[in-house]
């Protein structure tokens, strides 16, 4: 990177492989102080963009991986048998030149309607409800005039210990000294307007520092941002998962078992693009695939209401489930979300080619999520659609990240 102190500087917390870095660097416009995660292999993934596509030097040491929870350790330094050494946040910060922007949102298992849902106690008693606490504490020490907490539409209803989260965001920001909108509800967002090829909704919350922004009227200038950002990012014309994953290599099934003794569920065609391959399904995954791509390709549409779901997926293995298990992404549409759930299994993920019948690659989902093709993912198939599943996509990152340097434009 040249110029570094022309650029505008960001910390990344809770960074996973780095989508919002990503989104950030591409604008040319911005330079990552350090990025923070704590899981190996999306710090290893994000260490390697940072390296082979930014040219980051010293990516190494910038991205910390490290426990965000231990906040004096995190800016002190630690030395650590799970997490190594590294001489601290302190040690990365230029105090003459500061930060200009924190970005990050915690891990939103928590807030998620889904999460809610599965958990018998509904999430309440679930730490990470209490994670902003750690991304707050950040916020308050280094002082940044601007940040962007991004995060699950369930934020907005979530209530652990009977007390709005979204109030207690809201006070714990402004007694640091940040406003934000006064109604959250305006900061929610639907990603595939914004040309991204799925389903996907996030509420992103911007803060603005008060003293940095002194003789502005802040509610009207985070209404007007919000506001251009919409009208200046939105697209006419919705981008479908087939634009998505055009042109990529095809697998069909066809049982074998290599030299090594692993076992492939599809032909493991060459492919020319990084973390595309398919995932291992069993021959009855495999007919319950085709089934019901066929069924939506021949127009019959059998299987399109919870209850016929349900009832194949009993018939199939003679077990009962609350909820339907399979979908297929549908063409000519935007793809359902993708979550980190789908490093467990593929089963609302299934390709619509039924001569294909299987679920989704590494980098299908990537795609869906607007990682560019170079982008290589590391650590096992698992953690790969993990991590692409936290990431907020790139492509989004970019246009609000082109967008907030309007807002840190008009600071004094």
């Amino acid at each position: 990177m040249t110029n570094q102190k022309k650029l505008f500087q960001y910390i990344d917390l809770f960074a996973g492989c780095g989508g919002l870095s990503d989104g950030f660097e591409q604008t040319q416009k911005y330079s990552g102080v350090a990025h923070i995660e704590w899981e190996k292999p999306a710090a290893e993934t994000l260490r390697k963009r940072l390296k082979t596509r930014w040219n980051v030097k010293d990516a190494d040491k910038r991205v910390m991986v490290f426990d965000i929870q231990r906040t004096e350790e995190l800016f002190s330094g630690w030395r650590d048998n799970r997490f190594g050494q590294h001489l601290g946040l302190n040690s990365l910060i230029d105090r003459d030149r500061g930060v200009d922007v924190i970005i990050g949102g915690p891990p939103c298992q928590a807030y998620s309607l889904a999460g809610r849902i599965r958990d018998k106690n509904g999430m309440r008693d679930d730490y990470r409800n209490y994670l902003f606490e750690s991304y707050l504490a950040i916020v308050s020490r280094v002082q940044p005039d601007v940040f962007v907490f991004e995060n699950v539409v369930g934020i907005l209803s979530a209530k652990p210990g009977g007390t709005m989260i979204v109030d207690r965001i809201k006070k714990s920001f402004n007694d640091a000294g940040y406003l934000t909108l006064d109604d959250f509800r305006d900061a929610k967002f639907d990603l595939e307007q914004f040309g991204i090829p799925q389903k996907r909704s996030r509420v992103i919350i911007i803060g603005l520092r008060k003293e940095a922004f002194k003789g502005h009227n802040l509610q009207v200038v985070l209404k007007n941002f919000y506001q251009e950002f919409s009208n200046e990012h939105h697209v006419e014309k919705i981008k479908s998962a087939k634009d998505a994953l055009k042109g990529l290599t095809k697998f069909y099934p066809k049982p074998i078992v290599d030299l090594l003794g692993k076992k492939f569920s599809h032909e493991p065609s060459a492919s020319r693009f990084l973390n595309h391959s398919p995932r291992y399904h069993n021959p009855r995954d495999i007919e319950i695939f085709k089934l019901l791509a066929e069924d939506i390709a021949s127009g019959d549409m059998k299987y399109q209401s919870t209850t016929a779901l349900k009832r194949l997926y009993t018939e199939k293995t003679g077990k009962e489930s609350s909820v339907h298990k399979y979908f297929v992404i549908r063409p000519n549409a935007p793809s359902n979300t993708i979550p980190a759930h789908l490093y467990k299994d593929g089963l609302r993920h299934i390709h619509w080619d039924f001569n294909q019948a299987r679920s989704i690659t590494v980098r299908e989902a990537a795609r869906l999520q607007t990682f560019d093709d170079d982008f290589e993912f590391l650590g096992s198939m698992g953690d790969q659609y993990k991590m692409i599943g936290n990431a907020v996509p790139p492509k989004f990152a970019r246009s609000l990240a082109l967008s907030l340097i309007n807002l840190l434009n008009l600071r004094r």
